[in-house]
């Protein structure tokens, strides 16, 4: 769909989308179509394209851009489901979490975490359970887990709040950035021979006899109908799946219950070191983090129960309320409303459990307790052959599609094939995919973002026109952080479509600071309208974003007004 590096000329990226679509409503039928362009159904398009399968991915809105996008930042095993005695799924993010960051270290490296220590047991309690999280992840370990002095723990942790702090543990965990890997994803897919497209919803099933065989879809972009004929459809589409297990004939029981995760940006000053800051059981017994992300710091999250999944989830003012609580308690200057540059919601695809006979799963019943309800992944396929995927997180991303392929090709509905390295792999502990487009080290992601960002294809963005222009600059450092290249790169390598997709997902200047975000919209608008030819409507497209970012600018705006 895409190439590896940006053209130095030729057809627009406008005209290269039309041309991939054109070819693919001539295409005969499909060994796999993946619906759904998260973390989880790129997954499964780069584990498939590996085993030489023809593979389609459709994604309804932009790559990432639904629950893949709005995580807190961390590759990790995850400290509190092992707290929570999971130790299967803390084993087997572990492992993952080494594979990611070696097959993408420009968007996924180790960070530091340090848990303070406010109370005489706390030391000793948490350096028990870290010790053992760390012996989990074995010779995949980042670094080494130690208990710190009351000096070390505040060198370590700047702006914490030093009155009655006695110390810490310091452990590692990795941090990522989660939009741009799934960009990466989607292209190194494309790469291997996937045809992977943005903006194309699904609105129906096509069934031949009692066995799905296909979708009926639209491009949103132009309004044209697409139909495609496939072996195997995969319903990968995170938290809406029971939307598009909607589609089939009969009543569904609901897969999914969904649970929100509110996260708030404030300014790199209230924690201006390169660790980050993990309260592990709050005062209702919430876990608490403060990351230093890509120049600023990153505060959350919620874990909220809802009963419904709108594409723009809002924060409820009580979970505003409970993190600038709770990160005032730790943090020596407590962040207000005012201080929030930006305020995200992603929403969780938790699991439900089977039906009782209270028929309290039923759909439009209200929400379950997210304590009760599933973190790993689940697999379902259905009667009439359609795959559904969901749970679970996105540092076990791949193993979840390798999982998908397997029950697949057991169920007869792809070939068998085996993955790329797979038996080296378990064999050694060791995650031996090929890298990532673009794969390189880059400064850490806990700096202002820019061309490190990019790995070894920034000598091709340096190339291409207005390389030195900034758009737009970090507040803080002053260090310029989008360029007009960069926005000619994400329409011409990156498959962005409108300035939303640029400065949500190409770029994270929505989630890093909205208000900046609204102010340049126009201006990435016209780069946009250059690379993309006269089908894209630049007025519409920055109008857009502009409400988008006042909506994620709300809280501190609301405050500054107050």
């Amino acid at each position: 769909m895409t190439p590896s590096a940006p053209p130095a000329s030729g057809p627009s990226a406008g005209a290269a989308r039309a041309a991939a679509l054109e070819r693919l409503r001539r295409a005969g039928p499909l060994d796999l179509l993946v619906i759904g362009g998260g973390a989880t159904g790129l997954g499964v398009a780069l584990e498939a394209v590996q085993r030489g399968l023809q593979v389609v991915l459709l994604e309804a809105g932009d790559f990432a851009q639904g629950t893949s996008s709005r995580a807190t930042k961390l590759v990790h095993g995850g400290v509190r489901y092992l707290a929570q005695g999971n130790v299967g799924l803390v084993r087997e993010a572990l492992h993952e979490r080494a594979g990611i960051l070696a097959r993408a270290p420009q968007v996924a490296q180790p960070l530091g975490f340090v848990v303070p220590a406010y109370r005489w047991w706390e030391r000793a309690w948490y350096a028990a359970g870290l010790y053992a999280y760390a012996a989990l992840a074995g010779r995949r370990g980042l670094g080494p887990t130690r208990t710190l002095s009351r000096s070390q723990a505040q060198a370590a942790l700047p702006g914490v709040r030093t009155e009655g702090l006695r110390g810490g543990v310091q452990y590692w965990d990795g941090q990522f950035d989660d939009a741009r890997l799934a960009v990466l994803l989607a292209r190194s897919a494309a790469d291997q021979g996937a045809t992977v497209l943005n903006h194309v919803r699904v609105e129906g099933l096509r069934h031949a006899g009692d066995q799905v065989c296909g979708v009926h879809a639209r491009d949103a972009l132009a309004g044209t109908p697409l139909e495609l004929e496939a072996r195997c459809v995969v319903n990968a589409t995170g938290v809406w799946v029971d939307a598009i297990r909607a589609l089939r004939a009969g009543p569904q029981e609901p897969l999914v219950s969904p649970s929100q995760g509110v996260h708030l940006v404030v300014d790199r000053a209230f924690l201006p070191g390169s660790q980050a800051l993990l309260v592990p059981r709050t005062a209702d017994g919430r876990v608490l983090f403060a990351v230093p992300w890509l120049g600023k710091t990153l505060l959350g999250t919620t874990d909220t129960p809802r009963a419904d999944c709108p594409t723009e989830p809002e924060p409820f003012d009580d979970e505003v309320d409970f993190i600038l609580r709770e990160a005032g308690r730790v943090l020596a200057r407590a962040p207000q409303r005012a201080d929030v540059r930006s305020a995200w919601v992603g929403l969780r695809p938790l699991v439900r459990p089977p039906a009782r006979a209270s028929g309290d799963t039923a759909a439009g019943s209200p929400p379950a307790p997210t304590r009760t309800l599933s973190r790993e992944h689940t697999v379902l396929i259905e009667p009439d052959g359609l795959v559904t995927v969901t749970g679970g997180k996105w540092t076990t991303y791949r193993a979840m599609a390798e999982d998908v392929l397997r029950q697949a090709m057991a169920a007869g509905l792809v070939p068998q094939r085996p993955g790329a390295g797979e038996a080296t792999a378990h064999a050694t502990g060791q995650a031996t995919r090929a890298r990532l487009v673009g794969a390189a080290p880059g400064r850490s992601l806990t700096e202002p973002p820019g061309e490190h960002l990019y790995g070894s294809e920034a000598a091709a963005l340096q190339a291409l026109p207005g390389a030195q222009r900034w758009l737009a600059r970090d507040a803080e450092s002053g260090r310029g952080i989008l360029s007009e290249a960069m926005v000619r790169f994400a329409a011409r390598a990156e498959m962005a479509c409108s300035v939303e997709d640029v400065l949500a997902r190409r770029s994270r200047l929505l989630f890093l600071d909205a208000q900046q975000a609204g102010r340049i919209a126009e201006d990435v608008a016209q780069v946009l309208a250059d690379e993309l030819g006269p089908s894209f409507d630049a007025p519409a497209s920055a109008a857009a974003l502009r409400a988008l970012a006042a909506r994620y600018a709300a809280v501190g705006l609301t405050a500054a007004r107050t």
